[in-house]
């Protein structure tokens, strides 16, 4: 009699082994996470192969020196199932190409709006320097995380990891051209507008070295979750939302600019959604049934490296504060309400806030 062959042997075919479906017409490969399955789950789980689940074949690709496509040691973080991820966000290549498509429309449609009526006479001469220069500088922030990110995805272990991922880094690359091309046309209204001062501003300006140095440590990591949780949980409320939600979009209408809001207004959207797709990717990680402990030990870890680097980025940002005419927010509430903020997020993780 034929030996039946055993779940560890190796095949160049699909198949062979069980699955959830296997005695249904359905032929899923998964579980849900709910009662059905969403169009989400259908086209995103384990539409990125795993030899470890339900296949018998190795990796199709393998590297030189012998791993396979995807390996679980590209991040210090371990997981008993790296495959029950679901994106709160739901979202896949179709609805974030629909989303992005409106997105853009909007900020297009509000920046042609507001040239047409002749808005840019409004702003205040301050004000204007402000927008050429550190919104001009905040454009490669975001670029950077962007990339940061983009290079992240690659390296994650399931596709809906990668997902999230991937879209974080695009919503990001959008916002850094939004900004690119609403200075630009801007611009055209403004004499004297300096469409490049921003490059400068970032490259020599001392308030921004912080901020690239935080930003570089991101793009400089080898852990892809690290710089996915460096990105998310801290460099954002700490630095991003400090910039953009209590600066930007609370000091503009104050100094005559009713653009600016609405083109960034995009951006703080962006961010709950990945926020919350991060959230729940980390806390699945820290009540883990057989790895909490280490993954807690290790996100503190990145919460001492990062958060230092962040609080500097944030320091080093101050003095804009004091440069609009119009003042209707101090840098040192709005300081409070970023370290608040993350506070809340790494409580939801069971996660504490390094002392300065």
């Amino acid at each position: 009699m034929n030996a039946v062959p055993s779940a560890t042997a190796r095949s160049g075919a699909a198949g062979a082994a069980v699955f959830p479906d296997s005695n249904s017409r359905s032929y899923r490969y998964f579980e849900p996470k709910g009662r059905r399955a969403t169009h989400y789950e259908d086209v995103t789980v384990d539409v990125q192969p795993d030899p470890e689940r339900y296949l018998l074949q190795d990796w199709i690709i393998s590297f030189p020196n012998g791993k396979g496509a995807y390996t679980k040691d590209n991040t210090a973080a371990l997981s008993s199932n790296w495959h029950a991820f679901r994106a709160p966000d739901q979202e896949w290549e179709r609805t974030h190409y629909q989303r992005q498509s409106k997105i853009e429309s909007m900020v297009q449609s509000v920046i042609a709006n507001g040239r047409k009526s002749g808005a840019t006479k409004l702003f205040n001469k301050a004000w204007v320097k402000i927008l050429q220069n550190h919104l001009g500088a905040w454009k490669h922030a975001e670029f950077g995380l962007a990339t940061a990110l983009m290079q992240a995805q690659r390296y994650g272990y399931t596709q809906m990891i990668n997902n999230a991922m991937l879209t974080n880094s695009s919503y990001k690359y959008r916002l850094a051209q939004d900004i690119t091309l609403y200075l630009a046309e801007i611009g055209m209204d403004i004499p004297g507008f300096d469409d490049t001062a921003g490059k400068r501003t970032w490259l020599e300006d001392n308030g921004w070295q912080g901020t690239r140095e935080a930003i570089e440590s991101i793009m400089g990591s080898t852990d892809y979750l690290e710089q996915y949780f460096a990105t998310n949980i801290v460099f954002e409320p700490l630095v991003g939302e400090l910039f953009r939600s209590n600066f930007l979009m609370q000091v503009a209408s104050p100094n005559g600019d009713f653009i600016t809001p609405s083109v960034m207004s995009a951006a703080e959207a962006d961010y709950e959604r990945n926020l919350a797709n991060a959230i729940d990717l980390f806390h699945l990680l820290v009540t883990d049934q057989n790895h909490a402990a280490h993954n807690k030990e290790l996100f503190q870890g990145w919460l001492g490296k990062h958060v230092g680097l962040a609080n500097k980025a944030a320091a080093g940002l101050q003095p804009i504060w004091s440069q609009p005419h119009s003042k209707p927010v101090q840098y040192a509430d709005a300081r409070e309400q970023s370290v608040e903020r993350i506070k809340k997020i790494l409580g939801e993780l069971g996660l504490a806030l390094p002392k300065e």
